[in-house]
């Protein structure tokens, strides 16, 4: 599972979660840094800050179904903008998460992704 956030305290609070919950995790700092180091066709889901320096998360999402790996995406975001939640979760993303967000809400998020072959 890829963790992508610019913001290095939420990028290993999350890690960590989701660490101590079973799932292993890689961490990125920017969507830039996921296309350079990232293998991106192996990861069941992808947790993705909407908004990162450089690359947003939803360019870095629309770049990926490009590119044809898709994987299933949970955004998380500290901002308020309903157009771009609608917006997510019409593009077919997971879960849309407002930081800050409960451990439960990213768990339960992550268990109905579905599954890729």
């Amino acid at each position: 599972m890829a963790v992508i956030d610019d913001d290095p305290s939420m990028l290993r609070s999350v890690e960590r979660l989701l660490n101590a919950n079973g799932f292993v995790t890689e961490g990125y700092s920017s969507a830039e840094a996921f296309l350079n180091e990232a293998q991106t066709g192996r990861f069941r889901c992808i947790v993705l800050d909407i908004h990162l320096g450089g690359m947003s998360g939803i360019e870095l999402w629309h770049r990926l179904k490009q590119g044809g790996t898709s994987p299933p995406v949970i955004f998380i975001t500290a901002a308020d903008d309903e157009t771009l939640e609608r917006a997510a979760i019409k593009a077919g993303c997971v879960a849309y998460l407002h930081k800050p967000f409960r451990a439960e809400s990213l768990i339960a998020a992550i268990n109905s992704a579905p599954r890729r072959s």
